[in-house]
């Protein structure tokens, strides 16, 4: 991939084959369960997250990535005479990005930061792209020209089973929350913006997947048939499919994918979080 070194932060839920595919380094958050604290899917992965959220009924916390960390990876690797690309998770749900400009700024050496304006794998996407662009022999003025397009043409959706998470993020109030487990209100989400946004609300589970295509497909419109979707999936094996099955018969996609929701986007949301990205192809 000549002399370009890919960067990400975890809040990108790049998967092992593609990192070790790209030769893309991972600069992680920390995750904070019962006052100890993880290297995101250093010192925890995301399977043992679920189960512990399941099993000990945790409310997890998430820190940044920080200054040192992004100054010794920089360092790193300009020092080798790399020219570096940084792939950022959302500016607007974390300081992670503001910790690689400081670092940046202090940094001899070619340094480039493009902010997805996404979280898990909406942002893991942009990585991606962004490296298959680079071993095509692109410089990093037509990657950002292509990254800008994929802004313009994709939509990610999720829901979560319980509100309790989003509850004790600050998310919503306790009364709202309290409301909605009563209810078995079951909130539609979109990332937008580099923020999640509530689109809509269904009242039980079984109808969750119908609403979020149906936003989807609002927001693509009909001729949608040469997409691309990735399903995104926590510990409900059973919401992956119905979500699988759902989006071959509304999209016909050219492809599906699938990405595991990490434990940064996992601590705000709590086990049983779904959704779906869906970028449209021209």
């Amino acid at each position: 991939m000549n002399n370009i070194k890919i960067i990400c932060d975890s809040l990108s839920d790049v998967n092992k084959e593609y990192l070790e595919k790209y030769d893309i380094e991972v600069v992680p958050l920390t995750v904070i369960l019962d006052d100890k604290e993880y290297r995101d899917s250093i010192d925890i992965t995301p399977e043992e997250f679920y189960k512990m959220l399941r099993k000990e009924d945790a409310y997890p916390k998430t820190s940044q990535a920080t200054y040192a960390q992004f100054k010794q990876v920089f360092d790193r690797y300009t020092e080798e005479g790399k020219t570096i690309l940084y792939i950022a998770g959302s500016s607007a749900a974390t300081g992670t990005c503001q910790s690689a400009i400081m670092a940046k700024n202090d940094t001899e050496g070619e340094i480039y930061i493009y902010d997805s304006y996404n979280l898990t794998f909406g942002a893991g996407f942009f990585v991606i792209r962004a490296a298959e662009l680079i071993k095509e022999g692109k410089t990093i003025e037509e990657v950002f020209i292509e990254l800008d397009k994929i802004k313009e043409n994709y939509v990610m959706m999720f829901s979560v089973d319980t509100l309790e998470y989003l509850k004790k993020g600050g998310r919503i109030s306790s009364t709202k929350a309290a409301v909605g487990s009563i209810l078995n209100i079951k909130p539609i989400l979109e990332v937008k913006d580099g923020l999640v946004s509530q689109v809509g609300q269904v009242r039980g589970k079984k109808n969750v997947v119908n609403k979020m295509m149906e936003a989807i497909k609002d927001r693509l419109g009909d001729d949608i048939d040469n997409s691309q979707v990735y399903v995104g999936y926590s510990d409900d094996e059973k919401e992956k499919e119905k979500i699988t099955q759902a989006a071959k018969e509304m999209f016909n996609p050219d492809k599906i994918g699938y990405f595991m929701i990490g434990t940064c986007v996992g601590a705000h949301s709590g086990p049983g979080v779904s959704g779906i990205l869906c970028f449209k192809n021209k």
